[in-house]
């Protein structure tokens, strides 16, 4: 089977691929997410650009393997939020949520040996309870989100926070669109039950 690498640190990325029963080497990305953060890119397009850049910045490595590089992104009304890093940062964008529809946007860029650049964007659009400071304190506290692009983590107690969710692919939200990326991989010759 066809090596892949997986240009991520994420243990919710890696733990993602790992259901799909395909091994694969994790490596940290070697680019500067914030300086690669161009504003003249759409949310979609920045979330793209910034899977590719942590590819290629792995992908001399890894000559003969396939790189997986990922990123995500939450947008309400043009302003783009990406991981808080802090508690307060959290109640801060969860308080900006709260009540309001945003678009999660997660993208894959899959780097095949010879230069081929695979690409899939995965947008959601999850609407989030009203929910009063306290609320949002209490589960900042309870599921400490500070590495989540938005604040919540879907997969454990942040799925309390939304009254709906439209999307194609509900892995996507938990950092990697699998239906999509089983797709990609099996046309390139991986093995997948």
């Amino acid at each position: 089977m066809p090596e892949l690498v997986l240009a991520s640190t994420s243990a919710y990325r890696r733990e993602l691929v790992g259901r799909l029963g395909i091994s694969c080497t994790a490596v940290a990305p070697r680019c500067d997410e914030e300086a690669l953060k161009d504003p003249r890119l759409g949310p979609s397009e920045l979330a793209l650009h910034l899977a590719r850049e942590k590819a290629r910045s792995v992908a001399g490595q890894w000559p003969d393997a396939f790189v997986l590089g990922s990123d995500q992104l939450v947008e309400i009304d043009g302003q783009i939020l990406g991981k808080p890093g802090s508690t307060e940062r959290a109640l801060e964008q969860l308080t900006r949520l709260a009540g309001q529809a945003h678009r999660l946007i997660t993208a894959f860029a899959l780097l095949c040996p010879g230069g081929a650049v695979l690409e899939h964007v995965d947008v959601h659009v999850l609407s989030m309870r009203p929910l009063s400071r306290d609320e949002l304190a209490r589960y900042v506290s309870a599921d400490r989100p500070l590495d989540c692009a938005g604040s919540y983590k879907i997969e454990a107690l942040g799925i309390s926070l939304f009254e709906r969710i439209k999307g194609a692919d509900f892995t996507a939200i938990m950092g990697l669109p699998l239906v999509a990326l089983t797709s990609t991989l099996r046309a390139q010759g991986f093995t997948l039950p």
